[in-house]
């Protein structure tokens, strides 16, 4: 009866771990180009994906990267960081599939997201139905938002140590008066 409890258990843990979402993309995201990372969470039954982290957060003059190709002039001004690219992707076999806004392009993309392993992501994408490619992005520790913007050279310049102050020399007394 033991033995027979015991071979229950363990057949029952091997089910619950084959029934584990296994494929589920959710996590965070390096992009193969390694120049932004994606947070990909649960929205409902679907799955989304925003923007967490630019390898260049911030333009030449410093300022927040922005969506500025949206073919949408008044989206033209968002902030990348927290976009949200991936939006409603449903479930299909054992991936999920929809759409994907490219911020490079301002373009939306048909795309499905299935995972290869626990550590890669294969993201493949058409727009029309006929560009068709597909890239891996890597697993990375997740994270919430960018850690911080840039700091600009001046800032990130080691600064000098202060040049200690030279006491005034103690007045001398003359023996001879």
């Amino acid at each position: 009866m033991r033995v027979a409890l015991t071979s229950a258990f363990l057949l029952s843990g091997l089910v619950a771990a084959a029934a584990a979402p296994s494929k589920d993309p959710s996590g965070t995201w390096l992009t193969k180009d390694g120049r932004a990372k994606i947070r990909i969470d649960h929205c409902g039954a679907n799955i989304c994906g925003k923007v967490v982290w630019l390898k260049t957060p911030t333009t030449e003059t410093g300022a927040p990267r922005t969506d500025a190709k949206n073919p949408d002039p008044k989206k033209r001004s968002r902030p990348v960081i927290g976009l949200q690219l991936i939006e409603g992707l449903a479930p299909d076999e054992e991936k999920f599939s929809g759409d994907i806004y490219n911020i490079d392009e301002g373009k939306i993309y048909q795309v499905s997201l299935e995972r290869e392993s626990g550590s890669e992501l294969s993201v493949s994408g058409c727009l029309l139905k006929v560009l068709c490619g597909s890239e891996t992005w890597t697993r990375v520790p997740d994270v919430n938002q960018q850690a911080a913007i840039a700091p600009t050279p001046e800032a990130a310049a080691p600064k000098a140590a202060p040049k200690p102050v030279a006491k005034p020399a103690a007045p001398q007394v003359d023996a001879k008066k």
